[in-house]
Parts: C-alpha cells; sequence; structure tokens
C-alpha cells in the first residue's frame, strides 16, 4: 500500500507540473497579438501633397486601432524605397510590407488584370473600385501569387486634352501625344499616333515645348500640374482610367499573429478599396468643374454617335487582350463575362 502511494505521489506532481508548463506557454501566444508591436513599412510613389498620401494614412491609422497599437507603420511617400515601376517587385521581396502599385507599369506581367485599363468602361472610380476589387479578388491569387493581395482600385476617369479640337478618333492621326498607360500608348499607335512619354511634373514642359500635342490626364491633375495652362480643348467623356492594386509582403503578412491577421483582412477588402479611392476619386472628379469655369477652355460633348465611333475604334485593344490571356492559359470569354457582370451589379457602367 505505502509503495502505491509512493508512485501516485509524482504521478500527481508531474501532472500538476505538466499543467503549469502548458498554461505558461499558452500565455504568450494567446498574448501575442495584443503585446508584440510590428511595424509595417507602406510605400507609394506619388508626392506627400497627392490624395493618395490621406489615404495610406487613414488605412495605417484604422490598423493601428484595430489591432490596439499592435500593427504600427511608418509610410514612405515620393519613391523613398524604390521606383514606381519596381514597387510589386518591392512588395514581393521585402522591401515594403505594403506597396502601391500600377500594373500597367509592366504590360504582360497581368494579363488578366489589363482587362480593367481598357478604355471606355467606368461611370465613375468609387462604383468602378467596388466593381474592380469584386472582380479581381478571384484571379488575384493566381496572377499575383508571389505577394498577399489586398485591394484594387483607381482614379476618376480621366480623358484627352489637347492643343487644338480632337473630336474623333481620325482626328488622332499625325498627332504627338503623351499617354496614360501602356493600353493608351497602344491606343494612341492603333488611331496613327505618336507615344511621347514624360513624367506626369514633365508633361507641361513637353506640351509648352510643342514636343505633345495633347495628353490623357484624369481632370484634377491637369491644373495640379499647371496642365491647364497649355491644352485648351478636353474631350469631355470618361475615356479611361488606371487601375492599381495595393499589395504586402506574403512572409510579412503570413507571420503576424492570428488576430493581426484579421485586422489585416478586414483592411483588404472591397469596403477599403473604396474609401482608399475616395479622396483621390473627389479631387479628379472636382477638376471638371474648374477647368470649364477657366476663360478659354472648350469642353467638347461627344454625341452618341460619337462615342460609339470612339469605342469602335477601341475594339482591336479587347481582341489584342483576349490574345494575351489566351496565351497565359487563361479563358478571356469567361473572364470577360465576369467583369461584366460586376461592373453591372455595382452600376459602374459607362
Amino acid at each position: 500500500m505505502n509503495n502505491m502511494r509512493n508512485i501516485s505521489r509524482p504521478r500527481r506532481v508531474f501532472g500538476m507540473v505538466a499543467g503549469v508548463v502548458l498554461a505558461a506557454l499558452a500565455i504568450p501566444a494567446l498574448a501575442r497579438a495584443e503585446d508584440q508591436t510590428v511595424e509595417l513599412k507602406l510605400s507609394h510613389w506619388l508626392p506627400p501633397a497627392h490624395p493618395l498620401q490621406k489615404s495610406v494614412e487613414e488605412w495605417a491609422a484604422s490598423l493601428k486601432a484595430d489591432s490596439h497599437g499592435s500593427l504600427t507603420a511608418v509610410i514612405f511617400p515620393a519613391e523613398q524605397l524604390g521606383k514606381a515601376f519596381d514597387h510589386y517587385d518591392m512588395a514581393r521581396d521585402g522591401i515594403a510590407d505594403a506597396s502601391f502599385v500600377n500594373p500597367g507599369y509592366q504590360p504582360g506581367r497581368f494579363p488578366i488584370l489589363a482587362l480593367s485599363d481598357l478604355p471606355f468602361q467606368y461611370h465613375d472610380a468609387k462604383t468602378g473600385t467596388a466593381a474592380l476589387d469584386d472582380w479581381y479578388r478571384a484571379y488575384a491569387a493566381r496572377e499575383m501569387k508571389d505577394v498577399h493581395y489586398c485591394f484594387a482600385f483607381m482614379h476618376d476617369p480621366g480623358t484627352l486634352h489637347t492643343r487644338r479640337q480632337v473630336l474623333m478618333p481620325a482626328d488622332i492621326r499625325g498627332l504627338k501625344l503623351r499617354p496614360a498607360d501602356a493600353t493608351i500608348g497602344n491606343f494612341v499607335t492603333l488611331l496613327g499616333g505618336t507615344n511621347v512619354q514624360a513624367s506626369a511634373p514633365a508633361a507641361r514642359d513637353l506640351l509648352e515645348r510643342r514636343v505633345a500635342d495633347g495628353i490623357f490626364f484624369p481632370w484634377g491633375s491637369l491644373v495640379l500640374f499647371g496642365i491647364d495652362k497649355v491644352v485648351k480643348f478636353h474631350i469631355d467623356a470618361n475615356v479611361y482610367v488606371t487601375t492599381f492594386v495595393w499589395v504586402l509582403n506574403k512572409t510579412r503578412y503570413d507571420g503576424l499573429a492570428a488576430d493581426q491577421k484579421a485586422v489585416i483582412d478586414a483592411h483588404c477588402n472591397a469596403e477599403w478599396a473604396v474609401r482608399f479611392a475616395s479622396p483621390w476619386a473627389d479631387f479628379e472628379a472636382a477638376g471638371r468643374a474648374k477647368v470649364a469655369a477657366e476663360p478659354g477652355q472648350t469642353l467638347l460633348t461627344l454625341t452618341p454617335e460619337q462615342l460609339k465611333a470612339w469605342r469602335d475604334a477601341a475594339a482591336p485593344l479587347h481582341q489584342d487582350w483576349a490574345a494575351a490571356v489566351k496565351r497565359a492559359g487563361g479563358d478571356p470569354d469567361a473572364i470577360a463575362k465576369t467583369f461584366a457582370a460586376s461592373l453591372t451589379d455595382h452600376h459602374a457602367q459607362y
């Protein structure tokens, strides 16, 4: 009997010790999301005065609040961490933890998403962003598998601004134009024009020196960069948008505690995409009225027949997109169908 008591006591002691050890191990796991602060590097390539800076600041502040201070951020604007062209790879490689990417800077790399940059598609940036993100989220894991996709968004529709009147697609022939992106560059070439490349800050000088005859640009930015002083004719139509993505470094995201990931997930959805896009969208949309109020400016309203002529002229761009998707192994008809459905669902079509 005494031997049995001696045997059972170590077992009871061992059980108590094991319970204490397991409890001790569990405490850090539960507290990690609250106690371990993670500082994220957020990078974009626009100047700090640009409306996107406000969006990034609000996103970062909301992350911090919802994570009870465990997710903080430092924002690096104006290409401080790398060139605009490199921002996708910067997120992939961990140079930035989150970055603002223009996929159009690398034509052919994201063939599915390129559908969103085709002209004459969107009514406005807010409904367009909701439709875009809702549609592309299903394809992002395939096309952007080496980053953690957060959301996609766009600026408000821009148009063509010229030194002389351009009303029909045939009027482009022989003109030198600064395109907004590779898709619009292809459109200019298709219509017999010549592309002249320049950064946004350098565009006014290009037009003043008559190196270029016109520019594809959003309305608000036209005023911001003073380009409204050198162009007087503006097609009053939603010619194009540029679409963007906000992506995270996959390793950084995977290394977060579970409830920190949950906070990130709650900030990577269509609702936040629209919220992120809104300050920039409002800024660009307000520019149209400013330009219209300036002396000597002419806004050219297209008739339904003229708009149809522009849409018909852009049709080969859709064919080129479909061919590129096929080469990448995708089904362009099915992809285009889901995109059209998303535009309809969000009342975003132009």
